[in-house]
């Protein structure tokens, strides 16, 4: 039937539940003279009677009790569905879809999305974390969360943490056994983990600076692994040399478990940045996360 029906169809099913007009005209906010006439133009457009009426009574005719079983339960269900999805005024309803690097959901993840779940309940938030480069367009996110140097120049860039270095990191007693190096090409004499590159295939080549200066070093060793921790416990066991953002090995180089080498050669990049390909494109939930994340992710790293 046409969808010019559906709000005398509401009106009806309001009035079966109910079986009452006058019930029915309260429960809606209009007159009774407009519950009636909404259920006569029904039963003309049906052209069928939906009630049987009588000065003290009403019960719904074989039509009306057919069309309450049928109309009821999905009008129901397509009313539940527009409220579940409908915002009060100043609330944000809807799904936010984030690619994070592993290593930086502690800084820019962790501290943000309980405030942020509390401020907007509503809000349906996914984090996949995952350290290949992802084309967030085309593998429908909404934003990500990147170093600097890995974001395209046409994405909005938003700053969510300070900068930070990478550093040479090794076990006292592997040192004590293998010697310390003392220049970037020393590492090549050096059992290190390192990762294969996703795009590529290739062995990741440690990145250092010194000045104006800078050197990849195609460290390598026995084994190769992209699981940080499992890195670090291998490193912590003095079976070799690992290549670390900071942060993330802080408590281990504050209790003398890990060590920095070749500290004067560690690069410095500006931070993690959120990213997403245009402002015209952001989405409401979006927006309410960057507020949040520039409030309460980890500043200095």
């Amino acid at each position: 039937m046409k969808t010019t029906l559906l709000p005398q169809l509401q009106v009806f099913l309001v009035v079966a539940r109910l079986k009452s007009f006058s019930a029915a005209a309260r429960e809606l906010g209009v007159s009774p003279a407009a519950v009636s006439q909404s259920v006569r133009q029904l039963e003309k457009q049906l052209r069928v009677v939906l009630f049987a009426r009588t000065t003290r009574s009403m019960s719904l005719t074989d039509a009306g009790r057919r069309l309450l079983e049928g109309a009821g339960p999905g009008l129901d269900q397509a009313l539940a569905s527009l409220t579940e999805v409908a915002a009060q005024p100043g609330e944000a309803v809807g799904r936010l879809r984030l690619t994070v690097p592993e290593v930086a959901v502690p800084f820019v993840i962790t501290p943000v999305l309980p405030a942020f779940r509390a401020r907007h309940p509503r809000v349906e938030v996914e984090v996949i974390a995952e350290n290949r480069l992802v084309d967030i367009v085309a593998e429908g996110y909404d934003a990500g969360v990147r170093l600097h140097e890995a974001l395209e120049r046409d994405m909005v860039q938003v700053r969510l943490t300070g900068g930070f270095r990478f550093v040479v990191v090794g076990a006292p007693s592997y040192f004590k056994r293998h010697g310390t190096p003392q220049r970037p090409e020393d590492l090549l004499r050096h059992e290190c983990f390192t990762i294969r590159m996703p795009s590529s295939g290739g062995l990741y080549a440690w990145e250092l600076e010194r000045g104006r200066r800078n050197w990849r070093v195609p460290v390598r060793g026995s084994v190769l692994t992209n699981d940080r921790e499992l890195t670090l416990a291998m490193v912590e066991q003095g079976l070799g040399l690992a290549y670390a953002f900071e942060p993330a090995v802080k408590e281990r180089l504050r209790t003398g478990r890990l060590v920095r080498v070749l500290e004067e050669y560690a690069p410095t990049v500006p931070g993690f940045f959120l990213y997403f390909p245009s402002r015209a494109q952001r989405s409401g939930p979006l927006s309410l996360f960057i507020e949040v994340a520039r409030e309460l992710a980890v500043k200095t790293v």
